[in-house]
């Protein structure tokens, strides 16, 4: 298998499953990996949609264990090692590489304001203290530092850095960083802003990394399939009908709503419960109802495909 087709595809930045208590509920993990498994697509735990900066290590050692002995070797697992201790990331990442863990992926520390030059110091020192492929992640909703294309251009030539995930709200960038890096065998771009799916496979992009591919990973799996038979019509359509359920979730609010919503999505299909960690708050519970109501048929709808 050749270097894109294993890391790239359709890589869902999974939801942690919790108990009511926020231990990790880890038959809940073993489940969403499973799914993935069956429809072709790759989890990437402890990331964002993941809480990845919420947990605990030994919550991040459940999850990345029980992900890892799922996934049994037939899909890779990418896994967050994001922190503002470069030392903290770099021990992550040997616990997690001897868990069997296949790629890692980080944003930059998110406290001190950053320059170009310290950017590309703080990447090239830690990927060149870990063995497994590094990602970068560009992520200025959380982050609210961009990552500048010339740096990242400088960063894609070390040998340890494996590509990027860019969730980046910005076509004009998308479509630069695409000329860029399209051509590329030893460096994948992965689009992180799933309303351009179809837009960033259609110019080149490796892979993409949805988040509602918690719930509905098969649709994605369409839609990546779609595209890469040249039916981008179909794969339109498809993209429509996932952005209509992204933007439910999200209800025009922030981040921090579209999680919670989702683990009630997926609370609903017996996915996993919907407890969320602090700051993150659940959704009241009649508002809850309402919502999975709302959604119900939504969620169970197929697309027309043509």
């Amino acid at each position: 298998m050749d270097f894109k087709t294993r890391f790239g595809g359709v890589i869902v930045p999974m939801v942690t499953p919790f108990n009511a208590d926020f231990t990790v509920d880890e038959g809940a993990v073993s489940v969403l990996v499973e799914s993935f498994v069956a429809e072709g697509v790759k989890p990437f735990v402890l990331g964002t949609t993941g809480e990845g900066p919420s947990l605990s290590g030994s919550q991040k050692m459940s999850v990345i264990r029980e992900a890892v002995r799922s996934a049994d070797g037939k899909v890779p697992v990418f896994a967050g090692i994001s922190s503002n201790s470069l030392f903290s990331s770099v021990e992550e990442a040997s616990r997690y590489a001897g868990m069997g863990v296949d790629a890692l992926v980080s944003t930059l520390p998110n406290f001190f304001p950053v320059n170009e030059f310290q950017i590309l110091q703080w990447f090239e020192k830690l990927a060149g203290k870990i063995t497994l492929p590094l990602f970068l992640y560009n992520m200025p909703a959380t982050i609210r530092h961009s990552l500048p294309l010339d740096t990242i251009e400088e960063l894609s030539h070390h040998p340890n850095i494996a590509g990027i995930k860019d969730s980046e709200h910005d076509r004009d960038r998308l479509g630069h960083s695409l000329e860029r890096w399209k051509s590329r065998e030893d460096f994948i771009f992965l689009v992180g802003w799933s309303a351009m799916s179809v837009y960033g496979l259609s110019r080149g992009a490796a892979g993409i990394v949805p988040g509602m591919g918690n719930l509905v990973p098969g649709l994605f799996r369409r839609l990546f399939d779609e595209m890469r038979k040249g039916n981008a019509d179909r794969a339109q359509k498809i993209q429509e009908h996932t952005d209509i359920l992204a933007q439910r979730c999200t209800g025009g609010k922030t981040l921090s709503y579209f999680i919670p919503a989702l683990k009630a999505l997926m609370a609903m299909e017996g996915l996993c419960q919907a407890t969320v960690l602090p700051p993150l708050v659940q959704m009241d519970p009649r508002e809850e109802a309402g919502f999975c109501e709302m959604m119900n048929p939504l969620v169970h709808a197929n697309p027309v495909v043509i």
